[in-house]
């Protein structure tokens, strides 16, 4: 068995994290996604009171993150979703529906939604976590 991080450029450096970690057994490879949020290159939340927008740039990162281990959305098996206002999301679920549908297709694996108190990062109104298997 072998593990390593996966941590593509075009994204934020990670501090004291790996934005996911590659484990391979064999033909097995697992991905555990780290928590993405709507960060730019430059590690700053971009699209600061949107959360749609927040969620675009957060399934692209993960994006990102599924080419770097050669992989794709079609491998993710899960998915967990933090927000910070359950009425905020229920309000933008057709927007999240067409976000989702450019980068995901008709995929959808295991989910989870949980409204937080707040996240790390004050400005971050949603973060995406998973595991993608192949």
């Amino acid at each position: 068995m072998s593990k390593r991080a996966i941590n593509p450029a075009d994204l934020a450096a990670p501090i004291g994290f790996a934005h996911a970690w590659l484990v391979e057994h064999g033909e097995q490879r697992t991905l555990y996604l780290a928590g993405q949020c709507g960060y730019d290159g430059a590690g700053v939340v971009a699209n600061k009171g949107d959360l749609v927008e927040q969620l675009d740039r957060a399934l692209a990162n993960i994006g990102s993150i599924l080419r770097e281990a050669e992989m794709a959305f079609e491998d993710v098996v899960q998915l967990n979703f933090y927000v910070t206002s359950r009425d905020d999301y229920a309000a933008a679920r057709r927007e999240f529906g067409k976000v989702w549908r450019r980068h995901c297709g008709k995929h959808y694996p295991g989910m989870a939604m949980f409204q937080v108190v707040s996240l790390f990062d004050p400005e971050a109104l949603i973060e995406v976590q998973g595991i993608a298997a192949r």
